[in-house]
C-alpha cells in the first residue's frame, strides 16, 4: 500500500472511531515508519521540534487569560459596553451577542471560551425575548469564530510559529476580515430581525452609555497593549501574553476584587489542564506533519491541482474548498500543523503573499468550528441553548457562507487582508511581498 494512503487512511479511519486525535497522529505516523523502516527514534525528535518552540509559549498564557476573563466580572463588564452601544439596535441582543464576541476574541483569542461564557449568558436572554431557539444558538458559535480571526488569535499565533511568518503582521492582517465578517453577521442579524420581528433593547442614554464604556475601557486595553506592543517590537507575542495576563489578574484581584484569591491554584489548574491536550496534539502533529512532507504529498497535491487548472484564483479556490472540508473534521491546529506543507505549497504556486495566505487559511478553517462532526463551538452553543445539531447547523449555514465570502473577497481584494500590515509594517513588503 502507498505509505501516504495508509498514513492518511489511518489516521482518519481512527477519528472516525472517536480515539483522540493526539494518539491518532501518533499511531498513524508510528505505523507508517514501521512499514518503512524508518527509525523510531525519528517519531521522538520530530514530536520534541513540534514543541520546542518559544513564541508557542504564547499559546497557554492567551488559554489562560481566557480564564480569567471568565472567572471574574470582566465578561459582565463587555457585556454592558455591548448593550449600551449596539443593543438599541432591532434585533438588538443578536447585535449585543455578536459585538461583545469581537470584543472579546480581542481579549482571548478563543472561541470555544467565548462560545461557552457568552453563549451561557445570552442564548438563554435571546430564548426568553423571542427569538428562534436554533437562530440564537446558530448565532452564538458563529460570532464566536472570529476569535479565531481577531487577534490575539492562537491559531494565527501556531500558524506563524510554524510557517515562519511574522504573527505580529498576521495580527494585523486579521483585524479587518474579522471585522468585517462581524459587521456582515450583525447585518445579516438585522434582516432576521426585521423579518421575524425581534425586539430591540430601549437605549440606555448617552450618560449610561458613558458609564459602560469607563466601567470596560479598562479590560478593553488589553489587544491595545498587545497588538501595539508587538508591531511596535516592545516585546515578543510570548511575553505579550504574559503582559496580557499579569493586567488581567490586576483588574480581578487588585482593581475589581471578585474573584477570592484562594481560589486561584485552581483557576491556575484548569488552565494548565486546558493546554496539556492541545500541546500533545502539537507533538503528535509534529511527527505526522513530518511525514506528510517526507511523503512528498505537497508535490502530489500541487500536481493534481495543476493538472486541473493553473490560474493562480483557481487554485487558491480549490485549497479554500479542502480547507473546508478538513475543518469538517479536524480542529484549525491540527489541521494546520498537518497540511502546512501542502498549504503554502500551493500558496506558493499561486503567488500569494505569505501574510495574506496565512490569514485567509485561519478564516476558512474558523468554519470548521460550527461544521459538524468537529464543530466545538456549535456543539456546545446547542448544548447551552438545548436545540439540536441539525437545527443549529441549519440555522448557521448562511453565516458561513458570509464568512466564506469573505475568504473568497480577499482573494480578488488583497488589501483586506494586507492593507494594515503594508501600512503598519511595510519593512515586511519591500521585496515585493
Amino acid at each position: 500500500m502507498n505509505p501516504l494512503v495508509l498514513l492518511l487512511g489511518s489516521f482518519f479511519l481512527l477519528i472516525a472511531l472517536r480515539v483522540n486525535i493526539g494518539f491518532a497522529l501518533i499511531i498513524s505516523s508510528v505505523a507508517v515508519m514501521l512499514v518503512e523502516g524508518l527509525p523510531l527514534a525519528s517519531a521522538v525528535n520530530q514530536m520534541y521540534s513540534g514543541i520546542d518552540s518559544f513564541t508557542l509559549l504564547a499559546v497557554p498564557f492567551f488559554m489562560f487569560l481566557g480564564r480569567i476573563l471568565n472567572a471574574g466580572s470582566i465578561t459582565g463588564r463587555l457585556l454592558s459596553v455591548a448593550d449600551a452601544t449596539v443593543g438599541h439596535v432591532r434585533g438588538g441582543l443578536g447585535h449585543v451577542n455578536v459585538f461583545v464576541s469581537m470584543v472579546f476574541a480581542s481579549l482571548s483569542g478563543s472561541a470555544a471560551a467565548d462560545t461557552a461564557s457568552v453563549g451561557s449568558i445570552l442564548i438563554p436572554a435571546m430564548k426568553k425575548a423571542g427569538y428562534d431557539p436554533a437562530f440564537a444558538v446558530a448565532l452564538t458559535a458563529a460570532s464566536s469564530t472570529l476569535g479565531v480571526i481577531i487577534p490575539p488569535s492562537i491559531i494565527l499565533i501556531i500558524y506563524g510559529a510554524f510557517g515562519n511568518v511574522s504573527i505580529g503582521a498576521l495580527f494585523l492582517g486579521g483585524v479587518v476580515p474579522g471585522v468585517l465578517v462581524g459587521v456582515l453577521m450583525m447585518g445579516y442579524t438585522y434582516i432576521q430581525a426585521l423579518r421575524h420581528g425581534y425586539p430591540a433593547n430601549p437605549f440606555p442614554g448617552f450618560r449610561s452609555l458613558g458609564w459602560a464604556l469607563i466601567k470596560g475601557i479598562a479590560p478593553m486595553m488589553i489587544p491595545v497593549l498587545v497588538l501595539g506592543g508587538i508591531i511596535g517590537g516592545v516585546f515578543t507575542p510570548t511575553e505579550g501574553s504574559i503582559i496580557a495576563v499579569l493586567w488581567a489578574l490586576f483588574l480581578t484581584y487588585v482593581v475589581y476584587r471578585d474573584v477570592p484569591l484562594r481560589e486561584f491554584p485552581a483557576l491556575l489548574a484548569r488552565g494548565t489542564v486546558d493546554f496539556a491536550v492541545p500541546l500533545f496534539t502539537v507533538a503528535g502533529a509534529g511527527i505526522f506533519g513530518w511525514l506528510i512532507a517526507y511523503l512528498g504529498a505537497a508535490e502530489i497535491v500541487t500536481g493534481f491541482i495543476t493538472s486541473v487548472t493553473d490560474n493562480r484564483y483557481g487554485i487558491m479556490l480549490m485549497l479554500i474548498g479542502f480547507l473546508l472540508l478538513i475543518g469538517m473534521v479536524l480542529n484549525p491546529i491540527s489541521a494546520i500543523l498537518i497540511f502546512l506543507p501542502i498549504i503554502q505549497s500551493l500558496g506558493t504556486l499561486a503567488g500569494f503573499n505569505a501574510v495574506h495566505l496565512g490569514v485567509l487559511t485561519v478564516i476558512v478553517l474558523s468554519v470548521g468550528l460550527i461544521t459538524p462532526p468537529y464543530g466545538i463551538c456549535l456543539l456546545i452553543a446547542a448544548q447551552i441553548g438545548e436545540v439540536r445539531i441539525g437545527a443549529a447547523m441549519w440555522a448557521a449555514l448562511p453565516i458561513c457562507v458570509l464568512t466564506v465570502l469573505v475568504a473568497v473577497l480577499s482573494l480578488w481584494f488583497p488589501d483586506i487582508i494586507l492593507g494594515l500590515p503594508k501600512y503598519l509594517s511595510p519593512e515586511l513588503f519591500q521585496n515585493g511581498g
